[in-house]
């Protein structure tokens, strides 16, 4: 968020950062709008996982309180970081076309060219814009470990309701409480998924998208529900929104519908089965899927939510 922009030599202009729209690409999207809304996929990507302090609410102290606590100091964390990490690479960026080429020195990966480019023009290497790499990869690794402990609890929790395919398995805990099989089940996932990059970019992010979607669409029914169904009836916890707690519920779940939209438009012209964003027929397919488990399945046997105290968690 500093060193970037402060070693470079030669920074952008705030207009370049502040109005430009990359509409000279080689995806045929000449569009400034379009351009503009493809490019919120990345930062609604990274500004999400704040729900991970609902998931270990059971293992928060005070987390009626606590829990909210960490999901608003996270989102206004990230959002101010972030915007500061964004601004700091975007004005070491002088050359576009130089970071998106497939044939620099990061075989096209603006962000790894932009850090090397910076030491390399000041120094005459590009070693330090490496080390800052490692900072990121570092950075990374703790996000994913944060995902992770979401996922795990997430699939503790289904298996403790009877939810999943070999519930007890999964909901077994180790000597320290901790879900361990439900972690590994959240690791070998999300590897296998990662390796879909080194076969295809379309895929790769189509599954982001897909990824994306999904989490805020997770998000935003509990809201949809608050505002609609449950308006009258809503008992609030300590923490709320008060008077507002309607009107940014509606906001939420309107933006939500929002992205969804958008993130299902194509990402590149002429379309062809190669470069066809599969997100809405993998979306739509994961509803069908659901909503047929549920009539022919599900609702004759799952009963709701198990609470710990009805369960007694099979121990390793």
């Amino acid at each position: 968020m500093i060193i970037i922009p402060v070693v470079s030599p030669r920074k952008a202009t705030s207009e370049f950062v502040f109005q430009h729209f990359n509409t000279e690409n080689t995806h045929n999207i000449h569009s400034s709008p379009y351009v503009f809304f493809i490019g919120l996929l990345m930062s609604q990507y990274t500004i999400s996982g704040y729900d991970a302090s609902a998931h270990m609410s059971e293992e928060t102290k005070a987390s009626d309180k606590n829990g909210p606590y960490g999901i608003v100091s996270a989102v206004s964390i990230s959002l101010v970081v972030g915007w500061g990490y964004l601004l700091g690479i975007t004005y070491a960026v002088t050359d576009l076309n130089h970071v998106l080429d497939p044939s620099n020195d990061a075989a096209g990966y603006a962000v790894a060219q932009v850090f090397y480019d910076a030491f390399k023009n000041r120094y005459g290497s590009g070693t330090g814009g490496i080390a800052c790499l490692g900072v990121v990869a570092v950075a990374i690794f703790f996000c994913g470990m944060s995902s992770i402990t979401s996922n795990s609890r997430m699939a503790y929790a289904f298996s403790r309701d009877g939810a999943m395919p070999f519930s007890n398995f999964w909901h077994s805990v180790n000597g320290w409480e901790v879900p361990i099989n439900a972690v590994w089940l959240s690791a070998g996932i999300a590897f296998i998924m990662a390796l879909t990059s080194l076969g295809s970019q379309v895929a790769f992010q189509a599954m982001v998208s897909i990824a994306t979607i999904g989490l805020y669409i997770a998000y935003a029914l509990p809201s949809l529900f608050r505002v609609t169904l449950a308006r009258k009836t809503f008992k609030s916890g300590p923490f709320h929104l008060g008077p507002y707690g309607v009107i940014i519920g509606w906001v939420a779940v309107l933006w939500v519908a929002t992205i969804c939209v958008l993130f299902s438009l194509p990402i590149e012209y002429p379309v062809t089965a190669a470069n066809l964003n599969y997100t809405p027929v993998a979306v739509g397919g994961v509803f069908l899927l659901v909503i047929l488990g549920w009539l022919f399945s599900a609702r004759l046997w799952f009963r709701g939510p198990v609470s710990n105290t009805e369960v007694k968690p099979f121990t390793l």
